[in-house]
C-alpha cells in the first residue's frame, strides 16, 4: 500500500518538496513587492482600502476574477489575498510543471538509456526539477520577488502551453480533454487576469495546437477534430463567458463613460505621450483648447484637478493623436528602425538572459532534431516503427521540427514587431513575451524525444551515442547560462529592495499621518509618491485611506467618486481653495522641480488668485499644502 502510494504520489510531492525550498529561500532572502503602484491599487480597491468596501471593479482584471477576490476580502481583510493569489498562480505554475517533468522521467529513456523505475529514474527527477530552480533564480527572480499582474498572466500561459504539448498522446476524445483541463484552467485565469497580455500571447497557444494536432495520423479525422475542438471551444468559450459578465458589471452609463475615458487615456499616455509631453505640440494643443496651466497638468499627471478633463476632452485628444501624429509618421523608416531594434534584441543579447536562454532553445530543438534524425539507422529504424505502429507519419512527424521552428521564427517576429511598432515595449510585455516562447520551444523539445506510443518518452538514442552526448552538452550550457545568472540576479533583487525600503518609509509616514487626521482629505502629487511600492504580505491598516493621488487610472471613474463622496467632494477644482479640510502633499524634490505653479496657474487662468502655504511636514521630505485665495 506504501509502495503504491509513493508511485502513485511521488512526483507531487518531491515537486512539492523542491517548490517549498525554493518559497522558503526566496522568503528568507528576500520580501515579496508589488512591483508597480498598478498593482497596489487593484489591491485596495479589492481590499476596501479605496472606497472603504472591498470592490471588483479594478479596471485591470476582468470583473469575475476581481469579484471573487474582493469577496474573499469581505470574508477577512487581513488575509492578502491578492497577493496570495498572484504568487499561487506563479509557483503553482512552476510545479505543476514540475509534476510533468518528474512524470515524464519516470518513463523516460533519454539521458539515462534505461526504463521506467531504473536506478536513474530518481536523478533524473531531481535534475529537471534542479534545471527548472535554476531557470527560477538565474532568470526569473526579479519577477517572482516584484510581482507584476502583467508577467502572472504571462506565466500562465506558458504553463497552459508546456501541459498542453507534454499531455498524453492516443486518447479518446474524453481522456484527451481531461487530461487538458490544467491548461483550460490557466488559460482563462491568465485571461481574467490580464486579458491584453493573455491575447498577445494567443498566438503561440494557438501554435501549441497546430503542432500537436498536424502530428495526429488523421489530421481531419471525426475524433481527432472532436478532441482539439473541446479544448479549443471550451477555452473559447469560457473567455467569452468571462468578457459577457465582465461587460454586464461595467454596464452603467458611468462605467461605461469612464472605460472610454480608460482607452482613450491609454492612447493618449501610452502610445501618444509626444502629444503632451513635447512643446513641439503646444500650439497644436491650444488650438484644441488645452490652455497651458491644463497642457502642464496632463504632463504631470495632476489632471485630477480640472473637472474639465473628462471624456469628451481626452477624446479628442487620443483623436488628435491617432489621426494626425499617428499618420503623419513616416511608416517605413520606423518599419526599419524598428527591424533593427529587434534583430539587435535576438543577436546582442539586448534582454539579457531572456534572449540568450531563448537563442538556446532554438539551437537545443534543431540539435535535437536532427540527432534524432541521425540516429535513426536502418536497426533502430525498425524499432522505432514497431513503436510507431509502423505508421508513415511516424517518419513525417521525425521532421515535424523544422517547419515548426520556421512557423515560430515567423510568429514570434510578427507579434515582436506588433509591439515595437507600436512604440510600446516595457519590461514586464517582453520578458513575458520571452517567457511563452521558452516554454514553447521546452515542449516542443521534449516532443522530439517523445513517442506516439503514449507511454512516455521513446528510446531515440541509446546511452551510448552521439546523440545523447549532445543533450548533456546542451543541458551543461542551460545550467551555465542560468547560474551566470543567480548572482546577478540576487545582487540587483537585494539593491531593489534596499531602495524600496528606503522609499517606502516614506510612504508609511504619510499613511500614519494621513490616517492621524482623518477629519481631512489628502491630494497626492502623482510624481511625489508614484515610486512607493508596498508589500504582499506586510502590515497594512485596511481600512479606508483618506487619500489619493490627484491623477492616475482609477481617476475620475465611479470609484473614485465614491471615494471622494465620504467627504463630500463633488468638484476637486472648485472645492480645493474653498474648505480647510482639503490639503496637497508634495514632495520637497518636486517642490524645487516644477514649484507649485501647476496649482496657481491653473486657478490663475480662471480669474482666481490663490497662494499655496505650507501647513505641516511629514518625514522631513514631505510636505502638506493648502489652497487659499489671496
Amino acid at each position: 500500500m506504501v509502495h503504491e502510494a509513493r508511485k502513485r504520489y511521488g512526483n507531487y510531492i518531491l515537486t512539492f518538496l523542491v517548490m517549498a525550498v525554493n518559497v522558503l529561500l526566496l522568503g528568507i532572502c528576500f520580501d515579496f513587492y508589488y512591483d508597480l503602484n498598478d498593482d497596489t491599487m487593484m489591491h485596495d480597491i479589492m481590499a476596501g482600502i479605496y472606497t472603504g468596501t472591498p470592490d471588483g471593479h479594478n479596471m485591470q482584471t476582468l470583473y469575475p476574477l476581481g469579484a471573487v477576490l474582493a469577496f474573499c476580502y469581505r470574508l477577512c481583510r487581513q488575509i492578502p489575498w491578492y497577493g496570495l493569489f498572484l504568487c499561487l498562480c506563479q509557483f503553482g505554475c512552476f510545479y505543476l510543471v514540475g509534476v510533468r517533468l518528474c512524470n515524464l522521467a519516470d518513463n523516460a529513456f533519454f539521458l539515462a538509456g534505461t526504463q521506467s523505475g531504473g536506478k536513474f529514474s530518481g536523478w533524473k527527477k531531481l535534475l529537471f526539477l534542479l534545471t527548472m530552480s535554476l531557470y527560477l533564480w538565474g532568470v526569473c527572480l526579479p519577477h517572482f520577488i516584484n510581482i507584476q499582474y502583467t508577467i502572472t498572466c504571462a506565466m500562465l500561459s506558458a504553463g497552459a502551453i508546456f501541459l498542453f504539448l507534454t499531455s498524453r498522446e492516443r486518447t479518446g476524445a474524453g481522456q484527451f480533454f481531461v487530461d487538458n483541463i490544467p491548461s483550460i484552467l490557466l488559460v482563462l485565469v491568465a485571461y481574467q487576469l490580464r486579458s491584453e497580455m493573455l491575447l498577445l500571447t494567443f498566438p503561440f497557444i494557438g501554435l501549441a495546437g497546430l503542432y500537436r494536432m498536424a502530428e495526429e495520423e488523421k489530421v481531419f479525422a471525426k475524433e481527432t477534430l472532436c478532441r482539439y475542438g473541446a479544448v479549443l471551444g471550451t477555452m473559447l468559450g469560457g473567455m467569452l463567458l468571462c468578457l459577457v459578465v465582465d461587460y454586464a458589471a461595467y454596464g452603467s452609463p458611468a462605467w461605461k463613460d469612464f472605460r472610454d475615458f480608460f482607452d482613450d487615456r491609454t492612447t493618449v499616455y501610452d502610445f501618444y505621450q509626444e502629444l503632451i509631453t513635447e512643446e513641439a505640440y503646444g500650439e497644436a494643443l491650444t488650438e484644441l483648447g488645452v490652455g497651458l496651466p491644463q497642457q502642464i497638468l496632463l504632463r504631470n499627471y495632476n489632471f485630477g484637478l480640472d473637472d474639465k478633463i473628462d471624456g469628451a476632452f481626452l477624446g479628442g485628444l487620443a483623436d488628435y493623436a491617432v489621426y494626425t501624429i499617428g499618420e503623419s509618421k513616416d511608416w517605413g523608416d520606423l518599419l526599419r528602425e524598428q527591424i533593427g531594434r529587434y534583430l539587435y534584441r535576438i543577436f546582442r543579447g539586448g534582454d539579457g538572459s531572456y534572449s540568450l536562454v531563448v537563442l538556446w532553445a532554438y539551437m537545443t530543438v534543431l540539435v535535437v532534431g536532427f540527432c534524432m534524425i541521425r540516429s535513426s539507422t536502418p536497426g533502430n529504424q525498425k524499432e522505432q516503427d514497431q513503436v510507431l505502429q509502423g505508421k508513415t507519419y511516424g517518419k513525417v512527424r521525425r521532421f515535424a521540427f523544422l517547419w515548426q521552428v520556421v512557423l515560430l521564427a515567423a510568429v514570434r517576429t510578427a507579434v515582436w514587431m506588433f509591439i515595437l511598432m507600436r512604440g510600446r515595449e516595457p519590461e514586464r510585455i517582453t520578458h513575458s513575451l520571452y517567457m511563452v516562447e521558452f516554454a514553447l520551444l521546452a515542449a516542443m523539445c521534449v516532443r522530439i524525444l517523445k513517442g506516439q506510443s503514449g507511454e512516455g518518452i521513446v528510446s531515440v538514442f541509446s546511452w551510448q551515442t552521439a546523440g545523447n552526448c549532445v543533450i548533456y552538452v546542451m543541458a551543461a550550457v542551460l545550467c551555465l547560462l542560468t547560474i551566470g545568472g543567480v548572482t546577478d540576479n540576487v545582487v540587483w533583487v537585494r539593491a531593489d529592495q534596499e531602495w524600496r525600503e528606503q522609499v517606502n518609509g516614506s510612504w508609511h509616514e504619510i499613511d500614519a499621518y494621513c490616517r492621524a487626521h482623518k477629519e481631512n482629505f489628502y491630494f497626492e502629487d502623482v510624481y511625489s509618491t508614484v515610486a512607493f511600492s508596498h508589500k504582499l504580505f506586510g502590515q497594512r491598516d485596511t481600512t479606508y485611506a483618506n487619500y489619493d493621488i490627484l491623477g492616475g487610472w482609477m481617476c475620475k471613474s465611479p470609484l473614485y467618486d465614491e471615494k471622494l463622496g465620504r467627504y463630500g467632494i463633488i468638484s476637486v477644482s472648485e472645492e480645493l481653495f474653498r474648505r480647510d479640510d482639503l490639503y496637497v502633499i508634495m514632495s520637497d524634490g518636486e517642490l524645487a522641480n516644477r514649484g507649485m505653479d501647476w496649482v496657481t496657474d491653473y486657478y490663475g487662468e480662471q480669474g482666481i488668485m490663490v497662494v499655496v502655504e505650507q501647513a505641516d511636514r511629514i518625514d522631513g521630505e514631505y510636505a502638506v499644502y493648502q489652497v487659499v485665495v489671496k
